[in-house]
């Protein structure tokens, strides 16, 4: 891509190191002659050829950045925290106090996982690897979160004589922002990923005014979620459930979906739309991240009376023998349980039980991720790999979109279309290539702007 040269002073190398023609490993360095920063640190997952670019050698001199900003806490924008403090990063990591409370809850799990799949792979010996080892360990994500420092949603703050930035609400998840970076009084917006107008727990994302450059995410450009009653559809999968005898299984991300569900599913309750059916959250992080939004009140809409029904409406399960006492449970019964896209946690024991008997419904509730096994389930496939072994897919495999915590190409351009000054330069990130496409032919279209939309390692130069 070639240099973006205007009139200025500072020269600006700015670097696509995640989050380039794909949805995951959100990471953004800047080059500054003052200071040099990275905008979200996230691990790549999905498919194979992603998940192995986390091995790789980190393509940057660890030791020289001085500062990582965080949009929010989800593994794609965080999770290869621990691994850069390893490496020789000594700096501040800086976001939200709600951010960085969820960031916490998910690296400690994030490590747990990488720490048990690594030692059950070598007891069972089905990895390649002699020994498997974890991406990363407890002590490892204990010693990135000792560099957190919180800030204030909406406070300037300063990195260095000419460079300061704040971070600006964004509805995705819990603390989440956008981030607004000012260089020689010219403004770099980075949009995170962008929650919804309409969502159930959090408020319509803040707008920015002006941009000169903009690097905004993508997952939904090319998409308007669809219109679906979802409180109808769960009410019916769940008396399916219990006239069959069978188990609604919902894979769920920790962070504000799951809680999402569990409002719905309490409220289906207190209406009489649903009976009195065991509601089972086997997430340890998403417990977690329950006692995150009993921290902050002010960042959700959710009424702490109604918080404090539905947490008791609910069955909680901490260890992996409750976990089995769920599974050997002949009754009919919803389990919601990590992860999002059947990548990790604890859904994958429930699955290796229950995915083969017709009886067993599966509701995917949100984006599923090229070769995750949410999007290969969703696919179709007729048999799914978990552990090393094969399992007959019997089960139904539903899917509600309209959950999803991401704003879909109407919200997008909606929040595109309060930026009053045509900005200079147009990044498309965090989507993959059909979304990205579809997203930059809209914003050339509707606002006469042209984006680009980089590749993964490129970079750019811009003079401010």
């Amino acid at each position: 891509m070639p240099s973006l040269k205007e009139k200025g002073s500072m020269q600006v190398n700015i670097r696509f190191l995640g989050a380039a023609g794909t949805v995951t490993g959100s990471k953004f360095y800047l080059d500054t002659p003052e200071v040099k920063i990275m905008v979200d640190c996230g691990m790549f997952q999905g498919i194979k050829a992603l998940r192995e670019l986390n091995w790789h050698p980190f393509p940057i001199e660890v030791h020289s950045i001085d500062l990582v900003l965080l949009t929010h806490g989800h593994l794609d924008h965080t999770g290869y925290l621990p691994r850069l403090v390893r490496e020789g990063f000594k700096g501040e990591i800086l976001g939200t106090a709600a951010t960085l409370a969820i960031t916490e809850i998910i690296l400690r799990d994030s490590a747990r996982i990488h720490e048990e799949e690594a030692e059950k792979a070598n007891e069972e010996g089905y990895s390649r690897h002699k020994p498997a080892l974890p991406f990363y360990t407890l002590e490892e994500a204990e010693s990135a979160i000792e560099l957190f420092r919180a800030v204030e949603e909406n406070q300037w703050v300063s990195a260095s004589e000419n460079i300061r930035f704040r971070f600006l609400y964004n509805g995705h998840i819990l603390g989440s922002t956008y981030i607004e970076l000012n260089i020689n009084d010219r403004i770099l917006v980075f949009s995170g990923d962008l929650g919804r107008y309409s969502d159930l727990l959090l408020d319509a994302p803040k707008e920015p005014k002006w941009a000169d450059y903009l690097f905004v995410e993508s997952t939904y450009g090319n998409k308007l979620h669809p219109d679906e009653d979802v409180e109808r559809k769960l009410a019916e999968l769940t008396r399916k459930v219990v006239l069959e005898g069978g188990n609604l299984l919902i894979p769920s991300f920790a962070v504000e979906r799951l809680q999402s569900l569990i409002f719905i599913l309490w409220r289906l309750y207190k209406h009489n739309r649903i009976p009195n059916i065991p509601v089972v959250v086997d997430s340890p992080m998403g417990q977690n991240v329950l006692e995150v939004f009993e921290r902050f009140p002010d960042c959700h809409k959710l009424g702490m009376a109604d918080y404090y029904a539905m947490c008791r409406h609910v069955k909680l399960v901490s260890s992996y023998r409750e976990t089995w006492e769920v599974v050997d449970d002949p009754r009919p019964k919803i389990v919601i349980a990590g992860s999002g896209m059947v990548t990790g946690g604890r859904i994958l024991t429930y699955l290796t039980q229950l995915i083969s008997r017709p009886e067993t419904e599966v509701l995917l509730v949100g984006y599923q991720a090229e070769g995750t096994r949410g999007r290969r389930l969703l696919e179709g496939e007729p048999e799914i790999k978990i552990f090393g072994k094969y399992y007959s897919v019997n089960a139904g495999i539903h899917h509600i979109q309209s959950l999803s915590a991401h704003a879909d190409k109407s919200d997008l351009m909606k929040w595109l279309g309060n930026i009053k000054n045509i900005p200079e330069g147009v990044f498309l990130i965090h989507g993959e290539p059909e979304a990205l496409q579809g997203f930059q032919s809209g914003i050339r279209d509707t606002m006469g702007w042209h984006p680009k939309i980089p590749g993964l390692n490129e970079a750019v130069t811009i003079w401010v």
